[in-house]
């Protein structure tokens, strides 16, 4: 738990998301340009568009993460192994893959549990980490905690709260999401060893917020308001944030 932090390193836990259906190429390089100036740790994208980050963060210190079966987790275990070592060797150091929600929903945990274990495998064998997203708001507390065990038991890098996308269908018929919520990140950092780190993302659009998910416990912020959450930083205060 961070009770400070100076606006540079709070920038360097965000992976700048660039992940909306809608990014264009030309959106991303404007993404990696913003990415360099702020030092974040990485640029959050489509696994199509790694070449085109690759190219444009060349010489930084920024670095590539790459989603897989990204929002709704429902390719096959093979397809996720394959996508994820085709990313890591196109060049991505993280890869951020989510689970098979129904799976899970369904206690599958075998199934579940050796997903998490091949596509882990498979990016550290070439030399990259790996973040799970469990897509909590679809999600009881119960198949949280045993994610965050499963997380522990594989030795995975981080365990991630959403992708941003889970949208739940609501009683007036209209869907939303909650994303990194205060209760769900107390409860994966309460359940997930000291070793596994936990990425906070979904619906932190400012400062208040990310600092929230840092107070929590998170090391790792994904966000596509990087420009906003550290102009704010750097005009609350010169050296450190609170």
């Amino acid at each position: 738990m961070q009770e400070s932090i100076s606006a540079t390193a709070l920038a360097g836990m965000i992976d700048h998301s660039l992940l909306h259906p809608t990014v264009t190429d030309d959106a991303t390089i404007a993404g990696c340009e913003l990415a360099k100036r702020y030092g974040v740790a990485t640029v959050c994208i489509k696994p199509y568009a790694i070449e085109v980050v690759r190219e444009n963060i060349e010489g930084s210190d920024v670095g590539i993460c790459a989603v897989i079966a990204f929002p709704h987790g429902n390719s096959t275990t093979a397809i996720k192994v394959r996508e994820a070592e085709d990313a890591v060797l196109r060049g991505a150091g993280e890869i951020d893959m989510v689970v098979n929600v129904g799976k899970v929903l369904g206690n599958d945990w075998d199934d579940v549990s050796s997903e998490i274990k091949a596509v882990n495998e498979v990016v550290v064998g070439n030399g990259a980490i790996l973040k799970v997203i469990f897509e909590n708001d679809y999600l009881e507390d119960a198949h949280i905690i045993k994610l965050c065990e499963l997380c522990g038991r594989h030795k995975v890098a981080f365990a991630k709260t959403s992708t941003g996308y889970g949208f739940v269908k609501q009683a007036n018929g209209m869907y939303a999401y909650r994303g990194a919520t205060e209760e769900h990140l107390r409860l994966m950092r309460a359940h997930c060893p000291p070793e596994v780190a936990i990425k906070a993302a979904g619906g932190i659009r400012n400062l208040d917020e990310a600092l929230r998910a840092c107070r929590l416990g998170a090391t790792r912020i994904g966000t596509s308001s990087t420009e906003a959450i550290i102009e704010e930083a750097k005009k609350r205060d010169g050296s450190t944030i609170r």
